[in-house]
């Protein structure tokens, strides 16, 4: 199956009725990309998460199409804290589009965190310009998992 890049979404900051939709997209992509990784929290304390502190409190953005929101993205400062991409949603460009948001929100560099076991993502962060630069055994995070620290530095910026 060929998919096609898609260019008729909307990327905006994330408001209070967005944090259920914003939460399943959350739940899923990390449920698809995941399946092997214990997760910290249930679905239901992974919603309260986003509904009384993510959405409320962090610079969260979402995509949408058609007015539902297939992807989120939170940014901290220089961090690209969380981004999803709802399972059937990835591939078509939203997140590379959310990345180059970010990028120019954050002109002075970004610095993020995933999973080592996530291949794909670790592969969609090297071909926008992340470079590897911390491994660790995961004992610093809640799931125990071992995770790589990527950063994306500007052409002549030091970081």
């Amino acid at each position: 199956m060929r998919v096609v890049e898609i260019n008729d979404f909307a990327v905006r900051r994330a408001a209070g009725p967005d944090a259920a939709a914003v939460a399943e997209v959350w739940l899923r992509s990390f449920s698809a990309a995941l399946p092997g990784v214990r997760r910290a929290h249930t679905d239901d304390e992974v919603r309260a998460w986003i509904r009384e502190v993510v959405v409320p409190g962090q610079e969260t953005w979402v995509a949408t199409v058609d007015g539902s929101v297939v992807a989120m993205m939170t940014l901290d400062g220089d961090d690209l804290d969380q981004l999803y991409i709802h399972p059937a949603w990835q591939g078509r460009g939203i997140g590379g589009r959310l990345v180059d948001m970010a990028k120019g929100r954050s002109p002075s560099g970004l610095t993020l965190w995933t999973f080592q076991v996530n291949e794909p993502a670790r592969r969609f962060y090297e071909r926008h310009g992340f470079v590897a630069e911390e491994w660790t055994d995961g004992s610093r995070n809640e799931e125990r998992e071992p995770d790589v620290r990527y950063v994306w530095r500007p052409e002549g910026a030091g970081f």
